[in-house]
Formats: structure tokens, C-alpha cells, sequence
């Protein structure tokens, strides 16, 4: 009888425990797609983008405000327009709402990491546990009063099968940790790239409030 194809892996693959393990590959591959996506996007356009608009706001600021409206899907964008759409703030107003939406923004940016630490963690542990039941169903059916019935055969792959959980927990594990790892890094150069684009556009803002308020003397 032809088995269905997650029921046929945990049986290669250290018995019912992989099933698990099937899932948590899965939901991490799944994971790791939509942050490669995701992170793919904001280093093809973002500093592009966002230069040009802390350009273009110098000279004209309806264009570069509609410039970031046009890039939405970028988190720094969002963060910039959340500011510069507030009705004539204060430096001190603006340098505030900046800072609110770029915290908010950066949650965003953190998406997955609970998931691929849990991850990280179980994918072992779930791998160990179905080597430690495989190894029990091994030697349970030894027939330690009459060698000559145990199947030698049956046995060794019964421990190869059984053994191969941990490389498939470690698997997952290890995959998922090396992606989270560089999601991680992303997430650091983010928060400077915040910080900078941020402080510019503080800047910008503040000179523009200091010429404002010269003129009107």
C-alpha cells in the first residue's frame, strides 16, 4: 500500500517524531521566504529611495512627500511620511512622532525571531526524542535468551532509521539559525540606517523652522 508522503518521511526519518519536525521545517522555510523577500526589497530601493527624498524635500516638499507615499512598502518611508504629514509641528513635535513611528517600524522588522528561535530549539530536541524512541523500539525487540532469532538487519536499520532524526532535527536547526543569524544583521544595519536618515531628516526640518521664523521677523 502506497503511503501518504509525511507518513512515508516519519518512517524513514526516526517514526512518528518526525512529523513534527516535517511541520517545523516547513513553517521555516515558509519564514525564511517571506524575510528574504522582505529584506531583498528594502536593500534593492530603500537608500535610493530615501536619499532622493531628503533631497527633494529641500526643494520641494509636496514631491517628496508624495515620493515617499509611492513606497509604502518601505518601513523607514512610513516612519519619514508619519512625521512630515503632521499639520505645522514643532521641532520638538516632529522630532517626536519621527522617533514614535520609527519604533513602531522597527517591531516590524523583528518579525519571525520568536519563531525561528523556538525553532532553533525544539528541531534538536524533537530530533533527539525520536532517536531515543527509535532506539527503544529497536532493542525492544531483541531476543537476548535466543541470538539466533534477532534479524541483525532489521536491527542496524532500525538504528540508522532511528538516528537519523537527530540529523534531521539538527538539519532544520542548523538552517534556520544561519538565515536568523543574518536576519539579525539586517535588523542592526536597519536601526543605523533609522538613525541616519532619521537624524537628516531632523535636520532638514529644523532649518527649515529656523529660515521660516527669520522670515517672519
Amino acid at each position: 500500500m502506497i503511503q501518504p508522503l509525511p507518513v512515508a518521511i516519519a518512517g524513514q526519518f526516526g517514526g512518528i517524531v518526525a512529523l513534527p519536525l516535517l511541520v517545523l521545517s516547513l513553517v521555516s522555510l515558509s519564514a525564511i521566504g517571506e524575510r528574504c523577500l522582505f529584506w531583498g526589497r528594502i536593500l534593492h530601493k530603500q537608500d535610493r529611495i530615501i536619499r532622493h527624498a531628503l533631497k527633494a524635500i529641500q526643494i520641494n516638499g509636496p514631491a517628496a512627500t508624495e515620493l515617499l507615499r509611492d513606497n509604502l512598502d518601505l518601513p523607514i518611508a512610513r516612519a519619514c511620511l508619519e512625521a512630515l504629514e503632521l499639520d505645522r509641528p514643532t521641532p520638538g513635535e516632529f522630532s517626536l512622532a519621527l522617533e514614535t513611528a520609527a519604533r513602531a517600524e522597527l517591531v516590524h522588522l523583528r518579525r519571525f525571531n520568536t519563531l525561528f528561535e523556538t525553532i532553533v530549539t525544539a528541531a534538536p530536541l524533537l530530533g533527539l526524542l525520536g532517536t531515543v524512541l527509535g532506539l527503544i523500539q529497536s532493542f525492544g525487540g531483541l531476543q537476548l535468551g535466543d541470538p539466533t532469532q534477532n534479524d541483525a538487519g532489521a536491527i542496524t536499520a532500525g538504528i540508522g532509521s532511528a538516528l537519523s532524526s537527530t540529523v534531521f532535527g539538527l538539519v532544520v536547526a542548523i538552517v534556520t539559525l544561519l538565515f536568523a543569524n543574518g536576519f539579525r544583521s539586517l535588523y542592526r544595519r536597519q536601526r543605523l540606517r533609522f538613525e541616519e536618515y532619521g537624524g537628516r531628516l531632523e535636520l532638514i526640518y529644523r532649518r527649515f523652522c529656523r529660515q521660516h521664523r527669520d522670515a517672519s521677523r
